[in-house]
């Protein structure tokens, strides 16, 4: 599965969860994915940059 399919279903299960306990588990999860998905981002920027110079 990849980063912005994890996203996009934690993001679904946290808009129908009302169990406060589960919500800020989804929630911890769901910050450190689009951490991981921006981390990611960052290195294939870096990356395309370097193939132009």
């Amino acid at each position: 599965m990849s980063i912005e399919q994890q996203i996009e279903e934690l993001r679904a299960e946290l808009s129908w969860c009302d169990d406060a306990a589960e919500r800020r588990q989804i929630e911890a999860e769901l910050r450190d994915a689009e951490k991981r998905w921006k981390r990611r981002n960052r290195s294939h920027r870096k990356a395309e940059k370097a193939e132009w110079q």
